[in-house]
């Protein structure tokens, strides 16, 4: 059965792009991702031992001959060990990745049986195969899916040479045996290795890349498309993947937002991957959940908080002692739409999210109609706190104004952080989690960094450090 687990731990650079109006041929990348040379390091000993595991599970046939008086059968042929001491990882432009093995070394160990005139003689035979050279070449696509795939494999393999030695009485007798045995063994070798890298790359990684999310749910309201919109961008130093990043009303599939953003452009490669996303992912996040109507709430006996209760009591206790005094002690309630789309904006100094909403404010007497206190459309903007965690993308809402938008800072904020504090899961595989991000706000001419570096999810705590660039 095929096992295969990969945990690498990946230091990130977000990049959050502001949205610029630009006329496009070809629809812009919400989210795009570069995984630089530097990255394709940390994936190097995971691959390598990957690709020592399918080379061990290589089934080899058995053999039977003649060569003169000797006849001989050669079972049970196991490969014992794998010395792959030159290895190398890296980027083919316009094609995917190249895996490159070099002057290393197979030892395996087979049983023998000869006849040789009336004498028969079984044992054990260790060999090793030596200057094992494999030159693959893995060609990355988008499926019709829109996922990242092995669209087929080219592999060449040669082992320069292969020796075995005999053991027993008549070990000398069988050395000029063994070069027959060992070119037919070092053929069957040779014939073995590129079939089992082939099926490993393109049944076994493949599966590892199905595990990147395409078209998925968030939560009981919204989904996220995530499919490629072109074949992956292989350069010597980096492989950039434009991914739709966009969010949808699960109740409406075909509702969408259209992506005027700016294309994500990453220029560096200093680091080992690079996620950028433009103000549309965020915007058609925000959309979604606007389409899907939980932008609207009525908040009222054990759903208000003592604060807001108080906020409103003193905001309107002149009015309610002027119409009647009774209504003082009287039970409260808010009434919140969201009454449009929140809209994000990207700015070196950071992100904001501003949104409008019709707000009424009413007293609930016992035994009486409601009265209405207040009905008024408030704007308010809320800083937006962009976080990774492993390979989940948080937004957390924090209150700028204070004051009567107070009210709908303390009822809609923790609404919406309800929602986006769990995080949305970014495309990449299985096994791959960031252990340190670097988020950058970018506009047209200047950016700043806060930086924080969470201790890997081993720990049991959590240490962050802020640092700001210009």
């Amino acid at each position: 059965m095929f096992h295969f687990r990969m945990i690498v731990w990946f230091s990130l650079v977000l990049l959050l792009v502001s949205s610029v109006p630009s006329i496009m041929a070809a629809e812009p990348a919400g989210c795009k991702i570069r995984i630089t040379d530097k990255g394709l390091d940390m994936l190097k000993s995971e691959t390598q031992r990957f690709v020592e595991e399918e080379l061990s599970n290589i089934s080899m046939p058995d053999m039977k001959g003649k060569e003169g008086r000797f006849q001989y059968t050669i079972t049970e042929v196991k490969i014992t060990e794998l010395n792959l001491t030159h290895a190398d990882l890296r980027f083919i432009p316009d094609i995917g990745l190249l895996f490159d093995v070099q002057n290393s070394s197979i030892s395996l160990t087979f049983n023998r049986r000869i006849l040789y005139w009336f004498f028969y003689d079984t044992g054990n035979i260790n060999a090793s195969a030596e200057g094992v050279n494999i030159n693959t070449a893995l060609n990355l696509i988008r499926d019709d899916e829109g996922r990242l795939k092995i669209n087929n494999i080219s592999c060449d393999a040669n082992i320069a040479k292969m020796r075995a030695k005999f053991s027993g009485t008549l070990g000398r007798v069988y050395d000029f045996l063994g070069r027959v045995l060992t070119t037919g063994m070092r053929f069957l070798l040779n014939q073995q290795i590129c079939p089992a890298l082939n099926h490993a790359a393109l049944v076994h990684v493949n599966s590892l890349l199905e595990t990147i999310p395409v078209r998925t749910e968030v939560d009981q309201f919204i989904g996220i498309d995530y499919s490629l919109i072109d074949d992956p961008v292989v350069t010597s130093r980096s492989l950039d993947m434009n991914f739709r990043g966009m969010f949808f009303d699960l109740s409406q599939q075909n509702v969408s937002l259209v992506n005027y953003a700016v294309e994500p452009v990453i220029r560096e490669y200093d680091r080992m991957v690079y996620l950028a996303l433009s103000e549309f992912f965020f915007d058609s996040g925000m959309f979604s959940y606007y389409t899907a109507g939980i932008f609207q709430l009525k908040i009222v006996n054990e759903k208000m908080p003592k604060d807001l209760e108080m906020l409103l009591r003193t905001t309107y206790f002149g009015a309610m002692m002027m119409l009647n005094p009774a209504l003082v002690d009287a039970p409260m309630s808010l009434q919140i739409a969201v009454n449009s789309p929140p809209k994000t904006t990207i700015k070196t100094s950071g992100a904001t999210v501003a949104m409008t909403a019709n707000v009424k404010v009413m007293v609930l007497p016992p035994g009486q109609p409601p009265v209405q206190m207040s009905s008024m459309t408030m704007e308010t903007k809320f800083n937006a706190k962009v976080s990774m965690r492993e390979k989940r993308l948080c937004v957390h809402l924090i209150p700028l104004q204070a004051p009567l938008k107070t009210m709908l800072q303390m009822s809609v904020v923790p609404l919406i952080n309800n929602w986006t504090k769990t995080g949305v899961r970014i495309p990449l595989a299985d096994g791959m989690d960031f252990v340190e991000e670097v988020v950058e706000y970018h506009n047209s001419k200047t950016r700043s960094k806060i930086k924080h570096k969470p201790v890997p999810r081993k720990s049991r705590t959590s240490e962050n450090t802020a640092r700001n660039k210009s």
